[in-house]
């Protein structure tokens, strides 16, 4: 299948572009700004299927609104009608197009040819009414407050935000992709108006919780906390926050609790899922001896030779674990026995350890008894 895709190197095309070729679509007609405009002709005569993204958001004059949303479109259908091409084209409105400004009075212009195109010629025609689109690649301080957010607090910048309260409605890039190569094997999903399509996957929640997530990932490498995968916005807007970190500032520090017999050093501390650490045990060392009512954890050695040993409280006999980082496995540390682990290489013994609740000095769980 030959795709034209318009606005090419735009936020939504980049990601369309990249996402097609991965998928084995090999004919992809890239048009863009900076595309030579005879190569347009040559594109609408060949291909099967138009994704129509190239718009303009943010022009010096207001006239070109409509220069850029209704007249390329109207060029590229005159190009496609010219040629017999009966191709389906699928094309990115907005949801401003239901509201009287010049830029949703341009997006309105290009539906309504749209329509007339399809019902004139018979040609399929995809018209979607995307709301704030958000994700990786969207230019800060140009169309997206949520780039510009992520942008500004990912660097310390200052972000201004006149009312909370404000209802978003907001789409994901990749959820767009999804749902455009739906569309492009003729599995579109249709709006409440079945003239219009959608991406079924909409978020909607208030601009400060947006404000308030976004300082909370930027805390969260002083807090160990991560956000709630759980949550598919969280999740989603998480992601689009670190590809906004700057170059130079993608690794922070850990503390490390360092002593005689080695470290031991916190990564992720959360609430619902429990505390993620790395403990460093010198050769000879023995670590632990003590137990819990209801604290559980997972060891796991991924460097060194040592041995994890058990013994029920209250009992005589003692469980043995030898463990190595040339063999990966987990070991369970249930409540109710007294345990320990000792390294018996000769360089360090490094295991990943998963308690099921961050530690709590108020309630520590944890008694002091030799295996």
């Amino acid at each position: 299948m030959r795709i034209l895709v318009t606005g090419a190197k735009g936020f939504i095309g980049k990601n369309l572009c990249l996402d097609l070729s991965q998928k084995g679509y090999s004919d992809v007609f890239e048009y863009d700004v900076d595309t030579p405009p005879e190569l347009l002709e040559k594109y609408t005569e060949e291909c099967d299927f138009v994704f129509h993204l190239a718009g303009v958001n943010r022009p010096q004059h207001e006239e070109d609104f409509m220069n850029g949303n209704f007249g390329f479109t109207s060029t590229l259908l005159s190009l496609l009608e010219k040629s017999g091409n009966k191709a389906p084209v699928l094309i990115t409105s907005s949801i401003q197009a239901e509201r009287d400004n010049p830029y949703g009075k341009s997006k309105k212009a290009g539906e309504d040819l749209m329509f007339s195109y399809g019902e004139k010629n018979g040609v399929k025609v995809l018209i979607y009414r995307l709301a704030n689109v958000f994700g990786k690649w969207c230019r800060p301080n140009y169309n997206s407050a949520v780039a510009t957010f992520c942008n500004n607090i990912a660097r310390g910048l200052t972000i201004q935000v006149n009312d909370p309260s404000v209802d978003m409605r907001l789409v994901y890039i990749d959820d767009i992709v999804r749902e455009f190569e739906r569309a492009l094997c003729g599995e579109e999903t249709r709006a409440e108006d079945p003239r219009f399509c959608r991406v079924p996957e909409l978020h909607e929640t208030k601009l400060g919780n947006i404000v308030d997530l976004i300082y909370s990932f930027k805390e969260s490498r002083k807090t160990l906390a991560v956000p709630d995968m759980s949550d598919g916005f969280e999740k989603k807007l998480y992601s689009t926050y670190l590809s906004y970190l700057p170059e130079n500032d993608f690794s922070y520090p850990l503390k490390m609790n360092i002593d005689d017999r080695g470290s031991f050093t916190e990564i992720i501390r959360t609430a619902d899922r429990g505390q993620f650490s790395v403990n460093v045990a010198k050769p000879g060392i023995t670590k632990g001896n003590h137990w819990h009512h209801s604290k559980n954890e997972k060891f796991l050695v991924v460097s060194g030779r040592g041995v994890i040993r058990f013994r029920k409280v209250g009992e005589n006999e003692i469980y043995e674990y030898h463990v190595s980082g040339e063999r990966l496995e987990v070991v369970d540390i249930p409540t109710g026995y007294t345990h320990s682990i000792k390294n018996e290489g000769e360089t360090d013994l490094i295991t990943f350890m998963w308690a099921n609740e961050p530690f709590d000095p108020e309630n520590p769980d944890t008694f002091f008894m030799e295996v």
